[in-house]
């Protein structure tokens, strides 16, 4: 089973990403920022990380540069799933080593293929 780790402020995306990943057999986590992402990867090794940007505490953007620094994650895909759709943006994100950038609004049938898509 594969692991996923959902980090965003919130709720609502939260609760139905959960659900949409579980029903497709993946073993979720729930973060709502940065810090509780770094939590989690002490303990384990995730598969995915879908990460928003703007988040309190740690956002993103720090988050990702924590994870690109981890030898046990160098296979772990990140995938930015943020409000933030400016070109520059979506450049910065995908310059600082995210695997892929989803712009809110979004489909989930479509990330949930993107991410299949991946391995």
């Amino acid at each position: 089973m594969k692991k996923i780790i959902i980090a965003d402020d919130e709720h609502k995306i939260l609760m139905s990403l959960e659900y949409s990943f579980r029903k497709n057999g993946y073993d979720v986590f729930i973060a709502r920022d940065g810090t509780e992402v770094l939590e989690f990867m002490k303990t384990m090794t995730p598969d995915i990380i879908l990460l928003d940007i703007m988040m309190p505490n740690l956002d993103g953007y720090s988050t990702l540069e924590f994870i690109k620094q981890d030898e046990k994650l160098k296979n772990t895909k990140v995938i930015f799933l943020s409000a933030k759709n400016n070109p520059k943006d979506i450049e910065k994100g995908l310059s600082m080593g995210a695997d892929a950038y989803v712009t809110k609004p979004y489909s989930i049938k479509k990330l949930m293929q993107q991410i299949e898509d991946m391995f």
